[in-house]
């Protein structure tokens, strides 16, 4: 699924596209995705102008002048396509949605495993809306820091891991980047988040700013369907440091690859989880 960057990188591609433009037509092809589109949506924004295309956490936000919100999830396989709409080529099966702009511009949405959504709130509604009321803060938002992850993993027992991916206690982070940033960080997946202490806490709370900020600027990781607006791939997953290498030697480390075996792979709360065992503590 994509996670932040992944987001960040699609919305930094079609905000150029959609930004002050009039919505002159919005196409929608099928009932639902994972849950049913609003029925009302095309009647609400159609002949609306945008004004900006925002993000929270894993969430693109399409604002509207009426102060209408569109929220998009890509879900597991979704991508944005920008096309000329005087040569846009005929919508193929997975291609469910289409953004028509006054400009001249289409923005595609394709999704063939369907497990993205789209709904619709106003700005008023927005910060309580069921999918985004009870988010933490933005890794990349001023709210995030050292004080603050030292002073929220203090009561929590859980491991370090499944502290970082809960969504309530910061916002956007997925698999791959808690992994890549606990490595950095020294960290084992397997601590418990209240025995972090605050000089790690602190020291991670950066990891996360600096890998994220990385990855944006790679495009974010490719995988298998993330794709940036222009159809590019993400570059960061040749930067990985262990996240999908396991067995391998890791980076930077000391550690003896024939007695330590190398990258481990475990599992947690059903996710694979990626780290060297001599150097995350």
């Amino acid at each position: 699924m994509p996670e932040l960057p992944e987001v960040e990188t699609v919305r930094c591609g079609i905000a150029p596209i959609l930004e002050g433009q009039t919505l002159t037509n919005l196409v929608v092809r099928r009932a639902n995705l994972r849950i049913p589109f609003p029925p009302n949506m095309v009647d609400r924004l159609k002949g609306q102008d945008i004004t900006t295309v925002g993000r929270r956490a894993k969430y693109l936000l399409v604002r509207f002048a009426n102060h209408d919100v569109l929220l998009i999830h890509l879900g597991m396989s979704g991508r944005m396509t920008i096309h000329d709409s005087a040569t846009a080529p005929e919508p193929g099966k997975h291609d469910h949605v289409d953004f028509v702009t006054k400009g001249g511009k289409t923005l595609r949405f394709n999704d063939p495993r369907r497990f993205g959504l789209m709904d619709l709130t106003t700005e008023e509604e927005l910060g309580a809306h069921r999918l985004l009321a009870e988010l933490g803060p933005e890794p990349l938002g001023n709210e995030f820091n050292g004080d603050f992850l030292a002073d929220a993993l203090v009561e929590r027992s859980q491991p370090i891991k499944a502290a970082l991916l809960d969504q309530t206690l910061v916002a956007g982070l997925g698999n791959i980047y808690v992994c890549e940033s606990l490595f950095r960080a020294g960290v084992s997946p397997r601590r418990k988040a209240r025995n972090v202490g605050d000089k790690k806490a602190r020291l991670l709370a950066s990891v996360i700013v600096e890998v994220l900020r990385e990855a944006i600027d790679a495009g974010g990781s490719s995988l298998k369907d993330h794709r940036q607006a222009s159809g590019e791939m993400g570059y960061f997953q040749h930067n990985f440091s262990v996240y999908g290498r396991e067995g391998e030697p890791c980076p930077g480390c000391t550690c003896d690859h024939e007695k330590s075996g190398g990258i481990q792979r475990i599992v947690q709360s059903g996710r694979s989880t990626f780290f060297c065992a001599e150097r995350q503590r």
